[in-house]
């Protein structure tokens, strides 16, 4: 699809933008750690996982999506339905992949240890929604591209749902302060800062709640859904119980952690 890739990154450099600007000016909680550092980490992160990304897939999504429409694969490829269906049919059912995928990285204690990158940043902000250990993302493309693939999600559905879920991830991992009445009518239809932040709590039930990432329904559908943290979002302490000490999660200490660091107890089903 032509200006895909300008398309993807004016939209995330805007939204970076915004959310950046917008937790300067109202931020929902006081950061505990030093934030050019944790920055510097994450945003390093996000430079080299796209980067190995190209090294290893020789098509990604839209790609996928274009030669599967091409070559007529997949399950809305074989449908009659009006375009403008599919499109909205495939963004969704692709929201829905992406829910149970993060699941299945709670469930399964070897994909816990890839996904631990992201839980252990002692703050929450804009960039923890970017921070994510290169192996996950590389098997996190593996499933979008195979999902697109026997979905046949049309590539229009493909791009609308990638821009939506890095301004999304974006958003619902911000530090800023949304009015309570406001969030509770935004969460019916979008995955919240406040909704969100629960998830990365250390207490274990409430890491194991809040897994959406676009669409808030999911959650309450498959009963996953938990409204408010117990101490509150002021009170709450964000991470994992096992990585408190800032010092000893460098980038390099980082990119080791599946397979050095104490994976504690799996949050799935455990309280």
């Amino acid at each position: 699809m032509e200006n895909e890739s300008i398309i993807r990154f004016g939209i995330f450099v805007g939204v970076f933008a915004i959310l950046a600007l917008l937790e300067i000016l109202s931020p929902r909680r006081i950061l505990t750690t030093a934030k050019p550092r944790r920055w510097f980490i994450n945003l390093v992160i996000l430079i080299l996982n796209p980067l190995i990304v190209r090294l290893v897939f020789s098509i990604l999504p839209v790609g996928m999506a274009i030669l599967s429409s091409e070559q007529h694969w997949g399950l809305l490829n074989s449908i009659d339905f009006p375009d403008e269906l599919k499109i909205l049919a495939g963004v969704i059912l692709l929201d829905l992949v992406i829910y149970l995928q993060h699941v299945l990285f709670h469930a399964v204690p070897a994909l816990w240890r890839l996904h631990m990158v992201h839980h252990a940043d002692l703050d929450f902000d804009l960039t923890t929604g970017l921070r994510f250990h290169p192996i996950e993302i590389l098997l996190s493309m593996g499933i979008k591209v195979l999902t697109v693939s026997a979905l046949g999600t049309p590539p229009m559905a493909v791009l609308i749902f990638e821009v939506v879920l890095n301004a999304t991830s974006m958003f619902n991992h911000s530090n800023i302060r949304i009015l309570v009445k406001i969030d509770r009518i935004l969460r019916l239809f979008i995955v919240t800062p406040d909704m969100h932040r629960v998830h990365h709590s250390v207490i274990i039930n409430e890491t194991n709640s809040n897994y959406g990432f676009s669409l808030p329904w999911w959650d309450r559908l498959f009963g996953t859904y938990k409204d408010q943290p117990d101490k509150g979002h002021t009170g709450m302490t964000i991470g994992l119980s096992q990585f408190r000490d800032e010092q000893g999660l460098s980038l390099p200490k980082l990119l080791l952690l599946p397979f050095t660091g104490d994976p504690g107890r799996v949050p799935i089903n455990r309280r």
